[in-house]
């Protein structure tokens, strides 16, 4: 029955856009040069450039911060067949009239904040009232609230990979991603530019 529901849907909106999505911090802009390297085109604008936190880039684009406001969602139609970072928070606005094949990153949610709180440090920013214990709760209950939506909405179709498992086999979690999107992608190429040095931020 699934595989019969995931075929109207196919026909009626038509390929999937390939969202990678997680918390912020977990190997989602890893995940999207993995993608880029394999052969699959990228949405993005490159208005946010490479620094210290992210040397390899951040694949991100502008529009997708007002993706809750947006009046003209026409562009998700150039984005079929394509690869695009949306943050777990705003996977909810995503409009259900077209497919997603989601590659859901995770990370222990402590290196995630250990991660974004050396990230603000650098800038001169502060994370604000909230502390790491706030911060966790509030990034549980994203992570439950994205499953859960990823689980049961129909538009969905999705793939969890662990941030940490990609660095220490990378050749193995690249074939999964590749077999998820049904692509003909070059592994070996994903396997290629996945730094393990990176992972600096280890709780």
């Amino acid at each position: 029955m699934q595989e019969i529901k995931r075929w109207y849907r196919r026909a009626r909106y038509g390929e999937p856009i390939v969202v990678v999505s997680g918390l912020p911090r977990s190997g989602t802009s890893m995940a999207m040069k993995m993608l880029e390297a394999a052969g699959l085109p990228i949405v993005t604008d490159g208005a946010r450039e490479a620094d210290e936190d992210n040397p390899k880039g951040y694949y991100e684009l502008e529009r997708i911060k007002d993706l809750a406001n947006e009046a003209d969602g026409t562009w998700l139609r150039h984005a079929r067949g394509k690869a695009v970072k949306i943050i777990s928070y705003l996977l909810r606005e995503l409009p259900p009239t077209y497919n997603y094949d989601v590659i859901f990153m995770r990370r222990k949610i402590e290196e995630v904040i250990a991660s974004q709180n050396k990230m603000l440090s650098r800038r001169g920013e502060s994370p604000g009232d909230a502390g790491d214990d706030k911060m966790a709760r509030l990034f549980e209950a994203d992570l439950w609230r994205a499953g859960y939506l990823l689980k049961h909405a129909p538009q969905f179709r999705s793939i969890d990979i662990e941030y940490k498992r990609v660095l220490e086999e990378p050749r193995e979690q690249a074939a999964r991603i590749a077999a998820f999107l049904g692509r003909p992608l070059s592994v070996d190429s994903m396997v290629d530019v996945v730094d393990a040095t990176l992972y600096r931020n280890r709780r």
